[in-house]
């Protein structure tokens, strides 16, 4: 069996720990892969490897930092189908999707081939006599970054260029669920020239988590995941002078009014509730049908969920694959199995789904619940599945208030022709991203992701110009240059500008 270790210095390193986690391939259920789990001083290892790059990166001109990143994503666009196989293979995703994501975290590494660009700093000259101010922005020192098994690519992509860019040094963990994909792109960054200690790669459990979030050397900490870790890690690195993006879960809306074209609002809805099999923090888990457009909806997304083809992420044929772990699918068809007994209507059941030459294979099918209501599991959870619920609204008001409850506020969307409701929409609802006849608005890289609430914990949200706020810390310099005719001399009273 493979054991996955740890990338540390530009280059493998065994873990001593004598622990290790299992990796598998959610079709088949076999576990081809076993990954390291680091000890503490493991973590410290890789925080000295970023901790001794330091200096020099952070001091690099930004002409070599856009010649590595230039290089790289020439690399990693020549590569895009081998880490696409990787994600398949451990995570389970249907390869045309894995492919979108390993795209998807490109564009993030395209925004920071233009650092230079968004460096640029400010100056103001002659504020008083012969003095000038300026600002500038420099990178905060060694970076964390701890991601989910959702997306293994793309969120670590949200991260590290950007925060390399700006002159950081990076220690990244990734889950332990899915591990290769994250560690083939540090081992690409050395192809494409990184200086070692630049981006280190250490695996592990919370043992790693949590001494990255105490370590004195770590000066901020990126995170992707659930909402009570993110609430953990925020709590954790705060307490430790850190600074700390930490984005949380979600139960995103979609919703639909009386005036919108319902075959396109079904086809979306299908299409942002079981891409991924619904594990995506931006799937619509949730759609509000306004009105009286309830009863049709609900027939059109059955009609469209049956026809589904769900199998391997390695087939073709697939349009969804597995999950990520047994456990996982187990707790999802939970929220079906306990539907009925609530109240809620199964209008399509996918726990009873097997594909029949993958019996071991983590596979759930789709489901559809109809009245669903809040205080039902299945609304107020984050089920992280192929499950999507319907709710039933009277009003347009009725409607954005029930969204406007959430205790998350990630994405929200609607579906309408009426211009004037869209854009009431977009101002009153609380979620940080918004979408008018597009279900999963989740921003190009040069715009910044996060949502409200307890969708996130900190201040700044992920890549765009939030990213490299977060990266960087301001600096304002006062300079005073004297003519040398001044004779200068001593004057105690308080500085004006004059």
């Amino acid at each position: 069996m493979k054991t996955l270790g740890h990338w540390i210095g530009n280059k493998p390193v065994e873990s001593a720990s004598g622990t290790v986690g299992p990796v598998y391939d959610p079709a088949t259920g076999a576990q081809p892969t076993q990954v390291a789990l680091a000890s503490v001083q493991e973590v410290d290892a890789a925080v000295a490897a970023a901790a001794a790059a330091c200096p020099e990166w952070s001091q690099s001109s930004l002409a070599r930092r856009t010649a590595f990143l230039f290089k790289y994503r020439e690399l990693l666009d020549a590569r895009r189908d081998e880490i696409a196989a990787l994600i398949t293979a451990e995570h389970g995703k249907v390869h045309s999707d894995a492919l979108g994501e390993v795209a998807r975290g490109m564009e993030i590494l395209e925004l920071a081939c233009g650092i230079p660009e968004k460096l640029k700093g400010e100056l103001s000259t002659q504020v008083s006599t012969r003095v000038d101010v300026s600002s500038i922005r420099q990178p905060v020192g060694v970076v964390a970054g701890i991601t989910p098994f959702n997306f293994p690519a793309m969120v670590p992509m949200w991260m590290f260029p950007l925060a390399i860019a700006c002159g950081n040094t990076f220690v990244l963990k990734p889950s332990e669920k899915d591990p290769s994909a994250a560690y083939r792109l540090a081992e690409l960054a050395a192809e494409a020239g990184l200086p070692d200690g630049v981006l280190n790669v250490v695996n592990g459990d919370r043992t790693a988590v949590d001494r990255l979030l105490s370590h004195p050397d770590v000066a901020a900490v990126s995170f992707v995941g659930s909402t009570p870790i993110a609430r953990h890690i925020q709590a954790e690195a705060t307490a430790h002078g850190k600074r700390v993006q930490a984005l949380g879960g979600a139960k995103n809306h979609m919703m639909v009014l009386p005036d919108a074209d319902l075959d396109h609002a079904a086809d979306n809805a299908i299409n942002a509730a079981y891409g991924s099999a619904g594990e995506r923090c931006m799937a619509v888990s949730v759609v509000v049908a306004v009105g009286g457009t309830g009863d049709e909806l609900v027939a059109k997304i059955a009609e469209r969920a049956a026809a589904l083809r769900i199998g391997p992420g390695d087939d073709p044929a697939s349009e969804m694959g597995p999950l990520i772990t047994r456990e996982h699918r187990d707790k999802v068809a939970s929220y079906v199995a306990g539907a009925a007994d609530q109240g809620a209507k199964v209008v399509v059941d996918g726990t009873g789904f097997r594909v029949e030459d993958h019996p071991e294979g983590f596979f759930l099918g789709v489901s559809l619940l109809d009245d669903v209501r809040p205080g039902m599991a299945a609304y107020d959870d984050e089920i992280f599945g192929p499950v999507l619920c319907v709710v039933r609204a009277e009003t347009y008001d009725e409607g954005i208030a029930l969204i406007n409850a959430s205790k998350w506020g990630n994405g929200a969307a609607v579906f309408t022709r009426d211009g004037g409701a869209a854009r009431r929409f977009q101002l009153e609802v609380e979620a940080g991203m918004v979408g008018v006849n597009v279900p999963i608005p989740v921003p190009v890289g040069y715009h910044s992701f996060g949502g409200w609430k307890q969708s996130l914990f900190g201040d700044l949200h992920i890549y765009g110009n939030d990213g490299v706020q977060f990266y960087t810390r301001g600096k304002v310099v006062t300079t005073r240059w004297p003519d040398p005719a001044d004779s200068g001399g001593i004057n105690l009273g308080f500085p004006s500008n004059h």
